[in-house]
């Protein structure tokens, strides 16, 4: 089929997420074919290194032969089976492995289909643990400004950034938000930023005590809001807050899960055990939409207390469990311990943090972020007074766009470029990518805003 006709129909029938469709409509859509190891492929032939792993999601590369072949074995079996009063294989054999490489305390697993629906299933146990105890006052949840936890109407409620939900406000319930700044734009040192932040979120626990259901937190680093870096020793602070003011701890994982921050999952590099734990995007090596909200024996133990009828979960989907996405996880695990994934990674961290110091020098880039293989580049019109570029001139989005055209494909966050390749990518294809981005910022940026 043409690929002119393709792009056609796209605009005729296709309704793209977190899209402004008016300004797609105006240009030519980039339609993906197909995909090898670190590559993207579209529909003309050109060839592009997927520099944010196809939404964060995919691990080992696309079409990877291992995980291929355990879709396929399983596609000969059954792809789908219900676990609305039935057990399936991959299943049982999934949660057991998850359980064994997660935080440690977590023992149950609860299947869903996205990050969202983790996080929505995280935030009804909570709410319903508190009642199955009879301490229904136990319903408030407190969140951090500028966070994301997704697009369903639980993980909005607790969502800090509002361009995504302020239309949608009448529909959420309501919500405490702590005020963590960006340590970019907080006027002290890390520690001190680390000791506002806690003290911000104790002064809502002590205001609402014996309110608070559960604080929910992104570990380590604050997606969505343009990878804000933590400072060290938070998370291990809002753990404490949380057994101090007898609330639970929901963690989500879902974009930095699965070695993202350098380690399996974030919770392991300060020794944090959640209450409650998300996760999804890399759970399935970027294969197929799956995801699990895990939690700890205490929490599972209130959902048996008399009277049944009242204490069960009443929370489920058709493709809860799916046997193709289990058995694409399965393979995702057993590829990290065949080619040693996360002991892989410490060339390519180092690597990004070189080019990162490099840029950070630039005339229009007022600050650069890391956390494993996740990188951030804020793009500034001021750096010196820290200004912003207008939203309107979509200067992140621009720079993508010009970045699209040397063979590499990113996505901004406003005007913060995300690098974010999958784990497997090589050290000369990490540096192909990462001379692009530098190039495209020390150049042709400072071209675009003089001639916009």
């Amino acid at each position: 089929m043409p690929s002119g006709e393709l792009e056609n129909w796209d605009k005729r029938f296709l309704w793209h997420p977190f899209t402004p469709m008016c300004s797609w409509l105006e240009n030519e859509p980039l339609v993906i074919e197909k995909g090898e190891g670190v590559y993207l492929y579209d529909t003309k032939g050109y060839r592009y290194i997927d520099g944010v792993s196809s939404l964060w999601c995919n691990i080992h590369g696309h079409n990877h032969p291992h995980i291929n072949a355990a879709i396929s074995r399983q596609l000969e079996k059954i792809a789908h089976s219900t676990l609305l009063g039935l057990a399936s294989e991959s299943s049982i054999r999934l949660a057991k492995k998850l359980v064994d490489i997660t935080p440690q305390g977590l023992t149950r697993v609860f299947y869903s289909d996205s990050g969202s629906t983790s996080v929505e299933i995280a935030i009804k146990m909570a709410y319903q643990y508190w009642r199955n105890l009879g301490q229904d006052k136990k319903k408030l949840f407190i969140a951090l400004k500028q966070s994301y936890h997704g697009d369903t109407i639980g993980s909005i409620s607790v969502g800090g950034i509002s361009i995504f939900h302020r239309i949608f406000g009448s529909l959420t319930f309501h919500a405490e938000f702590a005020d963590c700044p960006h340590p970019y734009r907080f006027n002290g040192t890390p520690e001190q930023c680390r000791k506002h932040c806690l003290e911000q979120m104790e002064t809502i626990l002590e205001k609402n005590k014996g309110q608070i259901a559960a604080i929910v937190v992104e570990p380590l680093v604050q997606g969505a809001a343009g990878l804000i870096v933590h400072p060290k020793g938070f998370l291990t602070g809002v753990r404490q807050l949380a057994d101090k003011y007898g609330t639970l701890m929901i963690v989500d994982e879902v974009a930095t899960g699965f070695g993202r921050t350098g380690t399996m999952f974030a919770c392991e590099q300060e020794g944090v055990s959640p209450d409650i734990f998300c996760i999804a995007k890399g759970l399935t090596a970027g294969y197929l939409p799956l995801a699990a909200t895990l939690t700890t024996e205490k929490v599972f133990e209130a959902f048996l207390r008399e009277p049944s009828i009242d204490t069960t979960f009443y929370h489920g989907h058709t493709y809860t469990g799916n046997a193709l996405g289990c058995a694409a996880a399965l393979a995702n695990l057993e590829v990290f311990e065949k080619e040693k994934t996360l002991e892989s990674l410490t060339d390519n961290i180092s690597l990004i943090d070189k080019y990162l110091q490099k840029i950070s020098d630039y005339d229009f880039v007022g600050d650069t972020r890391q956390c494993g293989m996740m990188a951030g580049i804020e793009l500034i019109e001021d750096k010196k007074n820290k200004k912003n570029f207008e939203t309107t001139q979509q200067i992140g989005a621009k720079v993508c766009q010009l970045l699209r055209t040397k063979g590499v494909i990113l996505r901004p966050l406003g005007d913060v470029i995300v690098i974010m390749p999958p784990l497997s990518i090589k050290k000369e294809q990490l540096e192909e990518l990462l001379m692009v981005v530098d190039e495209g910022i020390k150049n042709d940026l400072p071209k675009m805003v003089r001639n916009p």
